[in-house]
């Protein structure tokens, strides 16, 4: 994945599940309290109220986003789920131990990805698209267009998430149609390619164990 679409990645999930959000009002009178939207507004307002008590602590500290991050943001993501599509055809042939290890440093690449970039949010908005598909699905998108401080284009996104025992879990991110699993699944296949499952854990974990904020 290049910088810019790692940029509007991290972007749009600071902006989703992180800042600020406010629906239409027609949307907001129809939607189930249980909805999608709801999830995202309730987290956003859960995360602005810790990054205001937290300000001069993180400006200190700024590894400390870390736990922020974890507690509040990293529960609405199937990271399993999103693993296994990683990985695609390499998954079934793994062992319980490998998935295991996969799983734990993929989520903690997007951990320290998502939090480097939280401590450089600068002020972008977004407008939200109306909602498509019926109430009652267990599967919904939604879909944002974010619009860049600096006057840059608009970047069209959408965060796809599904209905995981009564609680909505994001599955996948797609920023002007291209997925997060699927640029993360080829580039990771052609490690595997190279090198073995075992070679790509062990490059994430160093990765992992050398990035900082």
């Amino acid at each position: 994945m290049n910088n810019q679409s790692t940029l509007a990645m991290v972007t749009l999930l600071l902006l989703v599940l992180g800042w600020g959000i406010t629906l239409p009002q027609a949307a907001a009178n129809t939607l189930p309290v249980a909805s999608a939207q709801d999830l995202v507004k309730q987290t956003s307002e859960h995360l602005m109220e810790t990054l205001k008590v937290q300000k001069s602590e993180l400006e200190a500290h700024p590894e400390r986003i870390y736990p922020v991050v974890k507690d509040i943001v990293l529960p609405h993501f199937d990271f399993r789920r999103m693993a296994q599509f990683v990985l695609g055809k390499y998954w079934r042939p793994a062992t319980g131990e490998q998935r295991q290890r996969f799983v734990h440093e993929f989520r903690t690449l997007l951990v320290r990805t998502y939090s480097t970039a939280l401590l450089k949010y600068s002020h972008e908005k977004i407008r939200y698209l109306p909602v498509h598909g019926p109430a009652e699905a267990r599967d919904t998108v939604v879909r944002i267009e974010v619009l860049q401080a600096n006057g840059g284009p608009t970047v069209p996104m959408s965060l796809h998430l599904y209905n995981k025992g009564g609680a909505w879990k994001v599955f996948d991110v797609k920023i002007d149609g291209v997925s997060l699993v699927t640029n993360y699944r080829a580039s990771f296949a052609s490690q595997v390619r190279s090198g073995g499952l075992n070679q790509l854990i062990e490059k994430l974990a160093e990765k992992n164990g050398k990035t900082g904020v």
